[in-house]
């Protein structure tokens, strides 16, 4: 019996999270608000200004010109009193008020009052860093500084490792501050499912086991970030792919070229985009002016003129060329590596200046148009 109830606590529960998540929209009036993944309004617009959702909790701002946070019911769960906000992340956020920046709990409470940095970084992962001069290092969510000022530069902690800089020369830490990869190349990327590209003056490869493996000919790599298996990099001006051993898979002969997904990859070749296979059989002919990578879904964008529409893996076109796509939003807080294609079966699309969620079937999820619109979240 309990684990009856368990298993149906836990279906609850996703369809419960799934049905919450809410994409940021605004009509002609200016006013934000929030719809569902059906396109009505969860959360009516009557914003100000707002921001998409991060974790439970939103930026938005009242008619007085005050910002404060909302939860997924749109109720003002922290006040509008901040003349500027940050979103939450780790339970922590940096808000503003007469010029004077400081953190605050999902209460709205101000803590790690105790903290010394010149400036206040927001939280990611647990971490946020602190500057001390010159150097940066890094505390954790209690205010409690875990990694000493002593990098001249170093970016968030992203999948639990952080780029970081040591005089010239970049490594990679952990959230204690071990060394991943000591602090001796001239630029390194972070690890991706246990790949991590690096170069030493024009030697450019991957370090594997510890050890850097330097891929013959290769000017440039790009990162694992979309792919662990396969990613492009570049030799004698002209991109092709390696995999993730560092052996070349596809050989460089392409202009341009992105990522592999649903196991195909746009390149371009004479200023036409078309389609390859992980082999590097042509899929899709060239024949498009752009070409963005395949979502999960397995449609792509592609346009041959100004608009773009979606083809399906043998390239046939499913959604007419009708539409204008943004990899960027009017309040985007997120970076999404496929927000230009579909996501859980749906596309954000523009139409002559309007904004809307379609299905993979070309059908608006709604008859409202929006002006702005973001993801869900």
């Amino acid at each position: 019996m309990k684990l009856k109830v368990f298993l149906f606590l836990s279906i609850v529960g996703f369809f419960t999270s799934f049905a919450q998540e809410l994409a940021l929209a605004r009509l002609d009036d200016g006013k934000y608000g929030y719809i569902n993944t059906t396109g009505e309004w969860h959360i009516k617009p009557q914003f100000e200004k707002a921001k998409s959702f991060s974790g439970d909790l939103a930026e938005a701002m009242n008619d007085d010109g005050k910002w404060g946070y909302i939860n997924r019911s749109g109720e003002w769960t922290i006040p509008a009193q901040f003349d500027r906000v940050k979103e939450f992340n780790s339970g922590i956020a940096i808000v503003e008020n007469e010029k004077e920046w400081f953190y605050i709990n999902t209460k709205g409470e101000k803590v790690l009052t105790q903290v010394t940095s010149d400036k206040l970084y927001d939280f990611q992962e647990g971490f946020a860093q602190i500057r001390q001069g010159d150097l940066v290092g890094f505390i954790n969510s209690k205010g409690d500084v875990v990694i000493a000022p002593k990098f001249t530069k170093a970016f968030d902690f992203e999948n639990g490792y952080s780029k970081v800089r040591e005089g010239d020369k970049w490594g990679l830490i952990d959230t204690q501050g071990n060394y991943h990869v000591k602090t001796v190349y001239d630029g390194v990327s972070n690890n991706y499912n246990g790949n991590i590209v690096a170069n030493k003056g024009d030697d450019h490869g991957l370090i594997i086991n510890g050890e850097f493996k330097v891929v013959p000919g290769a000017e440039k790599i790009w990162d694992f970030s979309y792919n662990s298996d396969i990613t492009y990099a570049k030799k004698d001006g002209d991109i092709g792919y390696i995999n993730n051993k560092g052996e070349w898979v596809v050989k460089p002969t392409y202009d341009k070229a992105r990522a592999f997904s649903n196991g195909l990859a746009p390149v371009c070749k004479g200023k036409k985009w078309g389609y390859i296979n992980t082999q590097g059989d042509v899929v899709v002919p060239f024949e498009y002016r752009d070409a963005e990578i395949f979502s999960k879904d397995g449609l792509a964008p592609v346009k041959t003129k100004k608009l773009w529409g979606f083809i399906n893996k043998e390239g046939k076109m499913v959604i007419g060329e009708k539409y204008g796509i943004s990899s960027v939003g009017f309040g985007a807080i997120f970076g999404n590596k496929e927000e230009k294609g579909f996501i859980n079966g749906l596309a954000r699309v523009k139409y002559e200046k309007q904004w809307i969620f379609i299905n993979s079937e070309d059908k608006p999820i709604n008859s409202s148009w929006f002006q702005n619109l973001e993801l869900f979240y």
